[in-house]
């Protein structure tokens, strides 16, 4: 589930970027959704299948809900130093989402079904091997396939109205920073504020040449420590990562520059971008009378 949450804030992200690239469009799109939106439609999404379930007589659980700051994503970097102080970058926080995920009754119960009635069980949840296919390209080539039917058809009718529309939106949306991340990586304010990010962090004691490889550098530096010393190695490299972000507004300048690129993209894809931001805008309305928000 985190992994999801992870990648919409990632396709929130570009979905912003894309949208406001055109500075007249002619119909202003919505705001991208916030973070807490987003968690608010998976809950919702969870609940539903539940009901659904339930109604097709199986039972089913909903995943245990973190609270809105644990399922918080830090992006490309961290610039929230009291997170970082709190989380490090979140390794307790994956462990307990990994306890609970294991803990998850819905795997334990579908194996205790008779053939048959896992079948049925297969069937009622997604449409099982009858299921229908959906499949759609993504920007840069290639194309995606996914199995349609079921509960999770009933769910996202009624979240988004048009499955197979959702599905074509949702994917191109989440396919297009390849298309642009080679030039932000290229781009020279945003090498300046990278190198300067790098020198911050030797300053600090922590050579790494970018965040992602400050973050890997973690479990190497744990191995044969204790829990406690691991995480407090993790939450030193945490730290020094937001307040050198801070120090050089790397952050700031990677959205901006972030934005630059994908707003090029606005003339080809900008259709479709809105359809996504729109579905998922009526989706969380939706949403806000299934469940509350998670604090």
């Amino acid at each position: 589930m985190r992994y999801l949450l992870v990648r919409a804030s990632v396709v929130a992200a570009v979905v912003a970027a894309v949208t406001t690239g055109c500075s007249n469009p002619p119909t202003p799109p919505e705001r991208a959704p916030t973070q807490a939106e987003q968690l608010r439609i998976s809950d919702a999404t969870e609940i539903l299948i539940q009901q659904c379930m339930n109604r097709a007589g199986f039972s089913y659980w909903t995943s245990p809900r973190l609270g809105l700051e644990e399922s918080r994503s830090t992006g490309f970097v961290n610039d929230d130093v009291e997170w970082a102080q709190k989380h490090g970058y979140g390794s307790r926080i994956r462990d307990k989402e990994d306890r609970a995920r294991r803990a998850n009754p819905n795997g334990t119960y579908r194996a205790g079904l008779s053939p048959q009635r896992r079948t049925a069980y297969d069937k009622a949840l997604d449409g099982g091997r009858s299921a229908r296919i959906l499949t759609t390209e993504i920007p840069g080539g290639g194309s995606i396939r996914k199995r349609l039917g079921g509960c999770v058809e009933v769910v996202e009718k009624e979240l988004y109205g048009d499955p197979a529309r959702w599905f074509r939106a949702e994917k191109l949306a989440a396919n297009l920073r390849p298309l642009y991340v080679p030039a932000l990586m290229r781009d020279g304010e945003f090498g300046r504020a990278l190198a300067a990010w790098a020198a911050c962090m030797r300053r600090s004691g922590h050579a790494y040449p970018d965040p992602p490889a400050a973050r890997d550098a973690v479990p190497r530096l744990s191995t044969g420590v204790s829990p406690d010393r691991a995480f407090a190695f993790e939450v030193s490299i945490a730290v020094a990562e937001a307040r050198c972000a801070r120090e050089t507004s790397l952050k700031d300048i990677g959205r901006k520059r972030e934005s630059h690129y994908a707003g090029a993209l606005r003339d080809r894809y900008g259709d479709a971008v809105d359809t996504y931001r729109r579905l998922q805008h009526d989706a969380y309305n939706r949403a806000t009378r299934i469940t509350g928000p998670r604090v």
